[in-house]
């Protein structure tokens, strides 16, 4: 039932309650399912008692969809979107320190410049850039700097919305957490 070959990658969104333990409640949970989290980003919202959890995992159809179905089992959690098969905005940032030999740098700018990067350090022998989109653009951009001597990166893991005007209001946030919790206490 879950065959690798079948696996994917998901974005799921998650609002949740800002508080201890919620995050590693969660992990756990994706953990005891046999799967990976591939990158994780959570903040606070304009509600400083909601978090927005933006995780990415591999895995099939079914698998994911007990995930979600066992998320919102978890009191904590108000909302889990799975915005694989939505139209959403995706991007990742990265800081990657480059060899920066005087022979190069103009070409490691240029470089830069083709990907809307920029630089946010430098010393004698090294530049770091600041590098955001998709993935494939993430990848093209390391690609392209592997023969000059990468030293380090840093990922921000993927940050995720849904387009146009999905958004929850305070009201629907509180509606949404005592029908969440509503429904735990009556299972």
């Amino acid at each position: 039932m879950t065959d690798p070959k079948h696996y994917r990658k998901h974005t799921l969104s998650i609002l949740v309650e800002n508080h201890q333990g919620v995050l590693a409640k969660i992990a756990s949970l994706i953990a005891a399912k046999g799967y990976n989290i591939d990158s994780l980003s959570v903040a606070e919202t304009l509600d400083p008692t909601v978090s927005r959890m933006t995780l990415s995992v591999h895995g099939d159809e079914w698998v994911m969809e007990q995930v979600v179905k066992q998320l919102h089992r978890i009191i904590d959690v108000i909302k889990v979107v799975d915005l694989t098969d939505e139209s959403h905005v995706g991007r990742e940032m990265i800081f990657v320190r480059v060899n920066a030999e005087p022979v190069n740098r103009a070409e490691i700018l240029r470089i830069a410049e083709i990907f809307r990067g920029r630089v946010v350090d430098v010393t004698p022998t090294t530049y770091t850039l600041e590098i955001t989109g998709e993935a494939g653009k993430i990848e093209a951009v390391l690609e392209l700097l592997q023969p000059f001597g990468v030293q380090e990166v840093v990922r921000s893991g993927i940050l995720a919305i849904a387009r146009g005007s999905k958004t929850i209001t305070k009201r629907e946030e509180g509606r949404l957490r005592l029908a969440g919790r509503k429904q735990a206490v009556a299972e």
